[in-house]
């Protein structure tokens, strides 16, 4: 049966570039690993990391001396980090994070071929090579899925309790949802995001687009009303499934979005997890998200959702109550706003540049994700 599954899963999602659109090359310089046919930087690491299937993939990490978020990036279908890595670096320098993004099995220079449970290894390799070279923390991480990425990035965010936040750019509901409208899900479907989306405690953002003509925005918006911890939804008007970066209101809202998750408390100071369960090494999964089930549904009764408290631009909510007073916090929040809007007319200016050079590079790669899956459906 999971061999069934897998094989389907090939059949239907994965489509990497062939050929790939760079290759691997070591700076005889440095000894550094480098990606092909772009413009070197020495904020940007190149890495192999082999994963529990067997594979070895690539990622790119990409350096933000001011950051304090990390944002861990899963790309569409159609894509490879050659073409993604003009949008990672400028998207760490736009909305101040840093950034790993990483090619799945089968995809870019990384070893072996896609399946869907080789995602889910892929981005586990990727996430304690955060862990494990950068010293970053599960707290101060933003998983970041687009399109198919959706499926890995909720599949870790339910097997970490103390995730910062989640965002979902054009997401799926599952894989035969996006070719056939069912309404329940059947053994053989891939990336059950619907029935994931529920045990994600951290805030999640979703972004999809009106006329996406790919993955339609009621997958977007049934996955928003079934998020625990809502955010401000963007659903970009005329927006399809591969030009969204164009849109100013797309890199408004990220900004708004990573400023609202930087003023919260880390999730470790929200809430009490158990120690046996936050400690639980990443590779027993499967037990470790049975675990983290129950406690996710107790810490959702103590706090509203992250919605509501938006809707009041970030004032006093009830979680916050309990611990300082709501002046205090008014305080701080003002303190932060002026402190964004004092930051220097360079810094400001290098963002607004950088982005505008992301809306370029998004023109010239015509970058497209899962536009194959509903011609092989018909093929099928």
């Amino acid at each position: 049966m999971g061999t069934a599954t897998s094989s389907m899963a090939a059949k239907f999602a994965f489509f990497p570039p062939n050929p790939p659109s760079y290759n691997i090359i070591v700076d005889e310089a440095s000894g550094k690993m480098r990606i092909s046919d772009v413009d070197q930087r020495d904020n940007v690491d190149v890495l192999k990391r082999s994963t529990k299937k067997g594979n070895e993939i690539v990622a790119m990490y990409v350096k933000n001396p001011s950051a304090s978020l990390t944002v861990l990036y899963s790309h569409g279908n159609a894509a490879d980090l050659g073409q993604m890595y003009h949008i990672f670096t400028e998207l760490s320098v736009h909305l101040n994070v840093n950034l790993m993004g990483y090619d799945y099995s089968g995809y870019g220079q990384s070893s072996g071929k896609p399946s869907e449970q080789d995602t889910y290894a892929d981005i586990e390799a990727a996430y304690k090579c955060l862990e494990e070279t950068y010293g970053v923390k599960q707290e101060d991480t933003i998983l970041y899925g687009q399109s198919v990425g959706s499926g890995p990035a909720l599949e870790l965010a339910i097997r970490l309790p103390h995730l910062r936040a989640v965002i979902l750019h054009s997401p799926i509901l599952s894989g035969l949802r996006v070719m056939y409208p069912v309404k329940r899900t059947f053994w053989f479907d891939i990336y059950k995001n619907i029935d994931k989306i529920p045990l994600v405690g951290c805030p999640v953002l979703v972004i999809h687009g009106t006329e996406d003509e790919v993955v339609d925005s009621s997958h977007g918006k049934q996955l928003w009303e079934l998020c625990k911890e809502k955010y401000e939804p963007l659903w970009l008007k005329g927006g399809n499934h591969c030009n969204l970066e164009l849109y100013p209101e797309y890199s408004r809202h990220l900004r708004k979005f990573i400023s609202a998750i930087e003023k919260l408390p880390r999730p470790r100071n929200v809430s009490e997890q158990p120690k046996d369960q936050s400690d639980q090494p990443l590779n027993n999964a499967d037990q470790n998200k049975e675990k983290s089930r129950p406690s996710t549904d107790h810490r959702e009764k103590g706090r509203p959702s992250f919605g509501q408290r938006e809707k009041s631009r970030l004032s006093t909510d009830n979680r916050e109550k309990a611990r300082a007073s709501i002046d205090k916090r008014e305080k701080s929040r003002k303190s932060l706003d002026r402190n964004m809007k004092a930051n220097s007319t360079d810094h400001s200016e290098r963002a607004r540049n950088s982005f505008d050079r992301l809306g370029d590079m998004v023109r010239s790669v015509g970058l497209c994700n899962v536009d194959c899956l509903k011609q092989t459906a018909a093929e099928v």
